[in-house]
């Protein structure tokens, strides 16, 4: 039986008469935690507890002082581990903006544009490496108890920095074609979350196909387009980020993760995970032992 439990990613719509700058905190457990997409840039920012964060066709693990900004469109959640009996007061701070406040900046402020590359990276989702959690946090903290003009120059103070941040990393291939209507975006989370809530079955093109309605040869036109990467280099991508948690989070054995992630043999587990990865499986979760 093929799950669909989580459903599509929940289209939010974000409330613009909140200002310039909107400022979202919440704990753990959260009605905010789910699987959605919105227009507007998200700076998300880890205060409290670990987990796994989906970023498009990312997967991987977070822990506080991770901080990512990820683009308009671009599906996102952070699944902390369950503990049912851990309830946390302050477990993410946000901020959302949308791409028109900096455009029409620019047109005022031309140094704004300095901007604009950062920005063009988040449509993958970024990663900042080597944040201080404090500062961070401080900095969160500072824009959400200022409002107005002073609000604005904290943030674009704190933007400017990030935009100059050498340490960052992208995270999804997949970015959502900027033109994509509604119903473009819809199939295409629709996909993205099958794929991921069925990832150790076999998935073939036929049947993600019919799940949204088209022929196989449409669906390879539209997914390309809506997406920029074929259907099955994203589908090796989802397999791969879920095999880098595995093993960063657990000692199985290699050949037992590549069958979990729904490779059907070793060697061409190892073949697309070194061309992902530019590492082998083993060399991943002695790096990822490190990190973590």
């Amino acid at each position: 039986m093929r799950k669909m439990n989580k459903g599509v990613p929940e289209i939010e719509l974000t409330d613009r008469s909140a200002g310039t700058v909107r400022y979202i905190e919440h704990g753990f457990p959260s009605d905010l935690i789910r699987w959605h997409v919105h227009e507007e840039y998200e700076l998300h920012f880890i205060v409290a507890t670990t987990g796994k964060v989906f970023i498009g066709d990312y997967v991987g693990l977070f822990g506080p002082g991770q901080l990512i900004l990820t683009g308009p469109r671009l599906p996102h959640n952070w699944i902390s581990k369950n503990d049912p009996e851990s309830e946390v007061e302050l477990r993410d701070m946000l901020l959302h903006f949308n791409h028109d406040t900096i455009e029409q900046g620019i047109k005022v402020i031309p140094e704004l544009s300095q901007l604009l590359p950062m920005l063009e990276r988040a449509r993958s989702g970024i990663e900042f490496i080597g944040v201080d959690l404090d500062e961070v946090r401080n900095r969160f903290a500072e824009i959400r108890d200022a409002s107005g003009l002073t609000r604005i120059v904290l943030f674009f103070d704190f933007m400017n920095e990030l935009a100059a941040w050498p340490n960052y990393r992208m995270l999804s291939t997949m970015q959502i074609n900027s033109k994509a209507n509604e119903t473009m975006q819809r199939k295409i989370n629709t996909v993205v979350e099958y794929v991921i809530n069925n990832i150790e079955s076999p998935i073939s093109l036929q049947e993600v196909a019919e799940l949204v309605g088209m022929t196989d040869s449409h669906f390879s036109r539209f997914f390309r387009k809506a997406t920029g990467n074929r259907f099955v280099e994203f589908l090796n991508r989802i397999r791969v980020s879920r095999a880098c948690c595995l093993l960063a989070e657990t000692d199985e054995q290699v050949a037992s993760i590549c069958f979990q992630v729904g490779f059907n043999n070793v060697a061409n587990f190892n073949r697309r995970f070194q061309e992902l990865k530019g590492l082998t499986p083993r060399e991943y979760r002695q790096q990822a032992t490190q990190r973590f």
